[in-house]
């Protein structure tokens, strides 16, 4: 099967490209996700399983161009709540989200602040507790098609939400705090989405110290719900990537560290694995592998 990738080479800087028999192969007329995300379903099914143009080599990085945005869902499993309200000293603002019409959705990343798999993801040195937060991503077209499906980790600074809500885009927005990938897996090559298992762990010095699973069936809202809230008096010309929520959280007494190893594996796409880097508080320039050349 082939998949959608974003690859980093010197000859095709961030190109969009299809994963196919082991190797990464260009698209005719297509060099961006952004301008894939301008055609209709059909279209681009028809040309990621057409011919294929020239072979390039070259490393993954997080797929999304740098005109998209990655936006987030919140309190959309019913662990996600639970978690939420432990952490919070205003719990019953989570279980009301819980329960509305409308899904709490919030602007996660830009292209700066997304790394792909095997790259270091940040925890913030002003945040005494931060977790990953395993997540299935649609990757949205401008017709408010699902094109496909990705991993991201939604990595926040659980002290900095749990002190107030309000504080949500510094517990979520910063250097290294979001991960996709490894590939994008099209839409129409998945079967029984809702069955779709994920899984997670983190690994300090080569030891696993936490782990868990869930899977979409336990995801409280649709896709179709989440898009339409989105798009409301809203424009995404060149597509969005939405990060559909977290049903794993890990327990209050475990929290991510320096070095530590995030996996996280949904059935059909693959794993997404980075290291943990401590983000500075203040820096000129971070020099922590985070940035891209």
């Amino acid at each position: 099967m082939r998949s959608l990738a974003v690859v980093e080479s010197n000859e095709h800087p961030y190109h969009l490209v299809v994963e196919d028999a082991g190797g990464f192969w260009t698209l005719p007329g297509l060099t961006s996700l952004a301008q894939a995300m301008q055609l209709r379903l059909s279209e681009l099914q028809q040309i990621v399983e057409g011919p294929l143009g020239i072979k390039i080599s070259g490393k993954l990085a997080g797929p999304v161009s740098t005109e998209m945005e990655v936006w987030g869902a919140g309190v959309t499993y019913l662990r996600s709540r639970d978690a939420r309200k432990e952490e919070s000293g205003v719990p019953d603002v989570y279980q009301r989200v819980y329960e509305a019409d409308r899904p709490e959705l919030f602007l996660k990343s830009s292209a700066v602040r997304t790394v792909g798999t095997g790259e270091n993801i940040g925890i913030r040195a002003d945040s005494a507790a931060s977790v990953p937060e395993p997540e299935v991503a649609i990757i949205v077209n401008i017709y408010r098609e699902v094109v496909g499906l990705t991993i991201c980790n939604d990595v926040t600074a659980r002290t900095i939400e749990g002190v107030n809500p309000l504080y949500l885009s510094q517990a979520k927005i910063y250097v290294g705090s979001n991960a996709l990938g490894p590939l994008i897996r099209p839409i129409w090559q998945i079967e029984s989405i809702l069955e779709l298992g994920i899984k997670a762990s983190i690994t300090r010095n080569k030891k696993i110290v936490w782990e868990a699973n869930t899977s979409l069936k336990s995801l409280h809202r649709t896709f179709e719900d989440l898009i339409e809230y989105l798009f409301r008096c809203q424009v995404f010309p060149y597509g969005v990537i939405l990060s559909t929520g977290t049903g794993i959280v890990p327990p209050m007494d475990i929290a991510l560290e320096g070095g530590d190893v995030v996996s996280i594996t949904v059935d059909q796409i693959g794993t997404l694995t980075n290291t943990v880097a401590v983000i500075p508080e203040e820096s000129h320039r971070l020099t922590l592998g985070l940035e891209r050349d």
